[in-house]
């Protein structure tokens, strides 16, 4: 449409006379512009044509109408001034390829961004290796062989190499590495991954090997799913362009009205032939070049950022809702906190305790015995002891012996002693009493494992449902913007509470099972707050609908997935804070364009109908068309700032800690507010 449109314009009388030089004097030259500009009407404004005759059909004025008017009125008034039937000024021939091109370009430049969103997406699987290293073991072969990924099936094992891509998702069988996961979370900074942790397609191992089992191929993938995330986010449709679509009505019947009121008052002033011209030039210029662009050029650029960023937009209605939140509802598990249990502190008979268990210090030597006595057990506490202590580098002996009894704990020799760790079932074996510490411990909701060496209490072990480091950045941040945070658990009162207090939010309701949970939000809801609901499980998921703005966090469950508007790809509550700058930023930008687009029809539409006529001034046809050109390079412009938008979670800097609730201030539980 571009070629067509360069002679129309070149070979416009019009246009030659604006810039002033001069067409040859050659009879068929005067003919190139109607006959390629008809062209251009019937071939690039058939969409807008149809989209009238649609909007009329429904009696919904809108944005098509608005277009259709302007290029029809253009193209009659154009052929009339060819055939010599009006006044030469009202030749609009490269007016109307400008219309044509601009609001094409318009079009183009949209659909462009909406598929640079989706192409962020698909660069992953690009990065996808184009072979993948089976491991082989069956009577005829063993080792491993070259596969595509699209050949690898559940169950496989294939071998990542230092520095090699993930084929397919999977769970780490044997080996540990640093993955890069940036294409997937929007993080810079390395992963630490190992035994029985996920990986996603396309991750990289940057400094190990690793053996992964696949666990998910084809559409199941973490890559296919984000891709149809993106892909309901492009067709949503947005209130901000609900709110563009009826800006183009009203500037319809304004532009209507003014062309009706202008051929009126001319007439009566005895000029005719300025009441033609005047009406022409205002339902012209009326046409919403910026205004097109005003809105859905800064979703899809908002859309494309949110994904690079990590944040993957399912409804745009949400991204928009998110800036007016004022109240953020943080599912505590696996949200707040990582989901699993840490050991957070060690207390012994002889030296008391030892807060922080990956810290070097007293307590090491019954860490280390029982991580040994440990080390056989796949019980997630176990884990956690044994993870512990591979923390601290201590060298776990080997251990004999073993067995673990259900509700009790398990016993081990390890260097010749017997080795016990165990709950209040142990204890209750030998008639013990369990350490002074523990009733402490109790009321902070954690879980507490003694351990007994040759039948006598040498210690105990204290663990929790470890708090994420980037939680008590995200709070403080939302603090910063004046957001209440809300927690809500199934956990106890004293589990929550103490959570509460370490993060320091100003509200939570504890106990909740998971079908009342949205329940809660509805009851935050109805005191007049505006609430994100944040979390990553299939409990969530009514809580997540019912809310204002749903938040899943982590690329996981389907359900949560399903019932959200913004899906974060990492599990990073900082990222929050992340969509609430995105929606900030975008509503901004939504607001400038379309005071820079609405606000130059309003003025320009008067000027060019001559209401400074009796002072001299009647806007030229040929300046309106100029500032109207203008209009739309500004409204371009100023959506693409959009790009230098930094939503990376890591690049979140937490305020200082004073902006939160006092040391001694605790938070709220239940109702009422702090």
């Amino acid at each position: 449409m571009l070629v067509l449109a360069v002679p129309v314009i070149v070979f416009s009388g019009m246009f030659s006379m604006l810039l002033g030089y001069q067409l040859p004097d050659v009879g068929w030259i005067g003919w190139i512009s109607p006959l390629l500009g008809t062209v251009m009407y019937v071939w690039g404004g058939r969409p807008f044509l149809a989209g009238a005759v649609s909007e009329l059909r429904s009696r919904q004025p809108g944005m098509m109408l608005l277009i259709a008017l302007a290029i029809t009125v253009a193209f009659l008034a154009s052929w009339a001034a060819s055939l010599g039937l009006v006044h030469h000024e009202l030749d609009f021939w490269w007016e109307l390829a400008l219309l044509i091109v601009i609001m094409l370009l318009g079009h183009w430049i949209e659909m462009r961004s909406l598929a640079q969103t989706t192409s962020a997406l698909d660069s992953l699987a690009a990065l996808l290796p184009d072979q993948a290293e089976r491991v082989v073991d069956n009577p005829y072969a063993t080792g491993t062989e070259l596969v595509a990924p699209a050949d690898l099936q559940l169950g496989d094992i294939v071998v990542v190499r230092p520095g090699g891509r993930v084929p397919a998702d999977g769970r780490i069988r044997s080996g540990t590495a640093s993955m890069d996961e940036s294409m997937i979370t929007g993080e810079s900074k390395p992963v630490r991954r190992a035994d029985g942790d996920p990986v996603v397609a396309g991750t990289v191992a940057t400094d190990s090997g690793l053996r992964v089992e696949i666990t998910a191929v084809g559409d199941d993938t973490a890559l296919a799913g984000i891709q149809r995330l993106v892909a309901d986010a492009q067709n949503s449709t947005s209130r901000a362009q609900r709110i563009a679509d009826r800006a183009a009505a009203w500037l319809f019947w304004f532009a209507l009205i003014a062309g009706v009121i202008t051929a009126i008052v001319w007439t009566l002033l005895g000029m005719p032939d300025q009441a033609v011209v005047r009406t022409i030039t205002v339902l012209v210029i009326a046409c919403p070049h910026a205004l097109g662009l005003a809105i859905p050029l800064v979703v899809a650029i908002a859309t494309e950022r949110a994904a690079r960023g990590g944040v993957l937009v399912k409804d745009r209605l949400a991204l928009e809702s998110m800036r007016t939140v004022d109240t953020v509802l943080f599912d505590k598990t696996g949200t707040l906190t990582k989901g699993q249990p840490t050991v957070t502190a060690v207390e012994t008979v002889d030296h008391g305790e030892h807060r922080g268990a990956v810290q070097a210090g007293g307590g090491d030597e019954l860490l280390a015995l029982a991580a040994s006595a440990e080390a056989d057990s796949e019980h997630p506490l176990a884990r956690a002891i044994v993870a512990a202590a591979e923390h601290r580098h201590l060298v776990l002996a080997p251990a004999t012996d073993f067995s673990s009894s259900p509700a009790v704990g398990v016993t081990a020799t390890v260097d010749g002693r017997l080795v016990q760790v165990g709950g209040p079932n142990l204890l209750h074996q030998y008639n013990a009493a369990e350490l002074g510490i523990a009733e402490t411990w109790r009321g902070e909701g954690s879980i507490i494992l003694h351990v007994l060496i040759d039948g006598q209490v040498a210690g105990a072990l204290q663990l929790a449902d470890e708090v994420r480091e980037e939680s008590r950045h995200a709070i403080d941040a939302l603090h910063a913007h004046g957001v209440q945070v809300v927690m809500i658990t199934g956990d106890a009162e004293a589990v929550a509470a103490s959570v509460a207090a370490e993060l320091g939010v100003d509200r939570f309701f504890a106990g909740v099972r998971p079908e009342d949970k949205s329940a809660k939000v509805q009851q935050l809801q109805h005191e007049g707050r505006q609430v994100a609901m944040v979390g990553d499980g299939v409990n969530d998921a009514p809580a997540l609908a019912q809310a204002d703005v749903g938040i899943a966090i982590g690329a996981g469950t389907d359900v949560a997935i399903a019932s959200a508007g913004v899906i974060l790809a990492s599990d990073d509550p900082r990222s929050v804070l992340s969509v609430i700058e995105l929606s900030k930023a975008s509503y901004r930008k939504m607001k400038q364009n379309l005071w820079w687009a609405a606000g130059y029809n309003v003025v320009s539409v008067p000027l060019a109908a001559g209401v400074l006529a009796p002072i001299g001034f009647v806007l030229p046809m040929s300046v309106g068309a100029l500032l109207m050109s203008l209009s739309t390079i500004v409204v371009a412009v100023n959506a693409q700032l959009l790009r230098r938008l930094d939503l990376r979670p890591d690049t979140i800097v937490p305020p200082s800690r004073q902006l939160q609730p006092s040391t001694d201030q605790r938070p709220t539980v239940g109702v009422g507010r702090p």
